[in-house]
C-alpha cells in the first residue's frame, strides 16, 4: 500500500494527466514494444527514478488501440505493439505538447542524474518496500516510533534543503 501511494505520488509530480500517451506514441516511433519493454525504458531513462505502472501503461495502450493509434500483435506469447500511421500523425499534430514533454523529460533526467540522489532515491524505495512487507505484525506503539522516525528523517531532509536553497 504505501509503495502505491509513493508511486502514485511521484508519477503525478512528473507528467500530467494524458501525457503518458504521447510519451508511449513517442517510444513507439522507435519501433515495435510490447508493455513492459515500454515501462522499462522509461524506468532507464530516468535511471530508476521513475517506473511508471502497469496500471497506466497497459490502459493506455488499450486506449491507444482503440484510437486507431498504434495497433497490436502477438509475438513470442507478448502482445506488441506497433505506432500507426494515425498515431504518427497525432504526434505531429500535437507537436507542441510533445516538445513539452520531451523538455520536461531532458530537465527532469539532467536535474535528477546525479550519483548521490540516485543513491539516496534507492535507499527511500528500500525503507517504503521494508515497511510496506514487515510492518502488518507490529503494535500501535512501534508504528508510532517508525512513524516518528520517518517524520524526523523528512525533517532533517527540509532543513538540508533549506540550508542550501
Amino acid at each position: 500500500m504505501l509503495k502505491h501511494i509513493f508511486e502514485s505520488k511521484h508519477h503525478s509530480r512528473l507528467f500530467a494527466k494524458g501525457d503518458i500517451k504521447y510519451v508511449i506514441l513517442n517510444l513507439l516511433q522507435s519501433g515495435p514494444s510490447h508493455g513492459y519493454e515500454i515501462i522499462h525504458s522509461l524506468e532507464q531513462h530516468f535511471h530508476g527514478f521513475y517506473t511508471p505502472s502497469a496500471g497506466s501503461v497497459y490502459p493506455t495502450l488499450q486506449m491507444l488501440e482503440d484510437m486507431g493509434y498504434v495497433s497490436s500483435s502477438v509475438r513470442d506469447g507478448k502482445k506488441v505493439y506497433v505506432i500507426s500511421a494515425a498515431g504518427t500523425r497525432f504526434l505531429e499534430e500535437s507537436r507542441d505538447t510533445v516538445i513539452r514533454i520531451k523538455n520536461h523529460m531532458l530537465h527532469w533526467q539532467q536535474e535528477s542524474s546525479r550519483d548521490e540522489l540516485r543513491d539516496a532515491y534507492r535507499e527511500l524505495r528500500r525503507m517504503v518496500r521494508l515497511v510496506d512487507r514487515k510492518t502488518q505484525h507490529l503494535s500501535k506503539k512501534r508504528l508510532a516510533e517508525i512513524k516518528d522516525i520517518i517524520a524526523a528523517a523528512c525533517n532533517n531532509i527540509e532543513n538540508i534543503i533549506d540550508e542550501e536553497g
